[in-house]
């Protein structure tokens, strides 16, 4: 793929991927429309202070984490055309709850419930792998990844225009966010018939379960079950920085923590129940994917997209007190960060394509970002500002690069299961993002890089061990294993099948075949005692009599 395509505008791929990437643009144009619009809140109501704002954004990232799982669950069963129209169209409502809110427990509630339209990165992730071969899927990812997420960038840019300008007044806040919240709504239903999940109807592939990850390995087991636990466990951290700064009292700390802990027992028990009896049969060896490059991209997506969204958490206030710079230059200066994704993103990809080797490409990466924090913890009022900012930004090239690379990697892994394995490397991403702001509460800035660096040398260590190059990365179509060509036989059965009953029992206002554990049930419903003796009388006459 080159660049110059992505202006074929007529190619139904190019097409897919432009309508792909402004849905994910909105999605984070309404997820990021609050943080430019505190200070005009603070303004308005005198019931919300600056600790409520706090509180506000951690919710803005609490429910990511286990939306993005749930998400990939939902994309490998309905596919991305539904699940991200319904994903906007749901969302609008916590968005317009949030504008009009008017206690500080409402905009609570409904600013966690809004985190979960950060999932929207794995719908995006999912559509676009349906639509480009392995060989360019590289950079139309990043280019998807970077353009969606530069919506975060343009809600800080135009939002508190749109607010003070076109509305105006001490409650323009509000209707700023309700019209971001309608837009998103508006094209969440414009998606649903504008896009479909592929260029064929088989396109989409669907796993038997989508309850949990399937693997290949009673060890890939134990890791699966492994690398669970954190995806939910890491909200604990957030409920004890909630504790700590007084919003909740300890009972309510000690009922948060149970929920989570049941959920993760929950979780684990779903991995061991899906894919117990899946290796007890046996995996076919043209069916086996190394769950090890799975964990690879977990910890890099950790160190990636984890440092980015704890840096330009801290970036601007780094700046301002380094080198005593005003708010406003600060935030110019730290905003130069995330919009290298623009481009950044999308040449990771590119490169990933293009070097013929996504394993080399990405331990580079990796290795880059590990030198460019390193270099950024060295920093301090001596260093002249011309080469700070040249430091930033480099070190934000390596980052933007890897998460580009890492997703030109995860959907040549396994067809069948990529949106649930898009989840859990999205939803790493999350766990990084928590953990590195955590420890930023105990420690200064130089260790805070610091100790990023470390994270991403980390990451290039379990790269080198566990990372493998992915089967037919740079082929014309993706690996299709027998399992795969079964379960397309089955569903090719089902749907014989679906048509074979709707015409017996044609006369039923309501016919339904379900799969219930490991037999079918016919559901049927009649207006009356007549039209059900007809459809016996359709079947009976569909069963040959025996010789007399």
């Amino acid at each position: 793929m080159q660049v110059s395509d992505l202006f074929r505008f007529k190619n139904p791929e190019i097409k897919a991927l432009h309508l792909t990437w402004i849905a994910f643009f909105m999605s984070f144009y309404v997820w990021f429309n609050m943080a430019p619009l505190a200070s005009s809140m603070l303004a308005s109501v005198d019931w919300l202070t600056r600790d409520d704002i706090r509180l506000f954004a951690i919710a803005n990232v609490a429910l990511t984490i286990p939306a993005r799982i749930i998400v990939g669950m939902a994309l490998d069963k309905f596919g991305p055309r539904r699940v991200f129209s319904v994903l906007m169209v749901l969302m609008a409502i916590p968005t317009l709850v949030f504008a009009f809110g008017d206690s500080r427990e409402v905009l609570f509630m409904s600013r966690l419930v809004l985190s979960s339209i950060g999932a929207s990165f794995v719908v995006t992730i999912h559509m676009i792998a349906l639509w480009f071969p392995p060989r360019s899927i590289g950079f139309a990812e990043g280019f998807g990844a970077g353009w969606g997420n530069f919506g975060s960038a343009a809600a800080a840019i135009t939002i508190p225009t749109i607010a003070l300008h076109m509305y105006g007044g001490p409650e323009g806040w509000r209707w700023a966010i309700a019209t971001s919240g309608v837009v998103l709504a508006a094209y969440g239903v414009f998606y649903w018939f504008a896009i479909t999940d592929g260029a064929t109807k088989d396109t989409h592939k669907k796993p038997r379960n989508v309850a949990a990850l399937e693997v290949s390995t009673w060890r890939d087991l134990v890791l699966l079950c492994i690398f669970t636990v954190p995806l939910v466990g890491i909200l604990s951290i957030l409920v004890y920085r909630v504790q700590l700064m007084g919003y909740i009292d300890g009972l309510t700390a000690a009922i948060c923590y149970a929920a989570i802990a049941v959920v993760v027992a929950y979780q684990v028990w779903q991995a061991i129940r899906v894919n117990v009896p899946i290796l007890k049969k046996g995996v076919p060896e043209d069916d086996k994917y190394p769950f090890s490059s799975v964990v690879a991209l977990n910890f890099t997506y950790f160190a990636n997209f984890g440092a980015e969204l704890a840096v330009v958490s801290m970036l601007p206030m780094f700046f301002q007190e380094t080198w005593g710079l005003t708010a406003v230059a600060a935030g110019l200066i730290a905003a130069s960060f995330a919009f290298v994704n623009l481009f950044a993103r999308p040449m990771g990809g590119l490169v990933s394509d293009r070097f013929g080797n996504r394993r080399f490409v990405m331990m580079a990466y990796m290795f880059g970002i590990a030198i460019g924090f390193v270099m950024m913890g060295l920093l301090n009022s001596s260093w002249p500002l011309i080469i700070a900012i040249a430091i930033t930004i480099m070190c934000s090239f390596f980052v933007q690069g890897a998460e580009g690379a890492t997703f030109g990697i995860v959907p040549s892994i396994k067809r069948r299961v990529t949106g649930q394995i898009s989840g859990m490397a999205g939803a790493y991403g999350n766990v990084g993002a928590v953990f590195y702001l955590f420890v930023f509460m105990f420690v200064d800035a130089s260790t805070f890089f610091f100790m990023i660096a470390a994270g991403a040398f980390i990451s290039w260590i379990v790269c080198y061990i566990w990372l493998k190059e992915p089967e037919g990365g740079f082929g014309d179509e993706y690996i299709i294993s027998s399992v795969d060509r079964e379960i397309a036989r089955e569903v090719a059965e089902k749907k014989a099948l679906d048509a074979e009953v709707a015409a017996i029992f044609a006369s039923s206002e309501k016919v339904e075949l379900i799969q219930r554990g490991g037999g079918l049930q016919l559901k049927a419903q009649f207006a009356s005692v007549d039209e059900l003796r007809a459809a016996l009388d359709r079947l009976d006459r569909g069963n040959p009599q025996p010789a007399e």
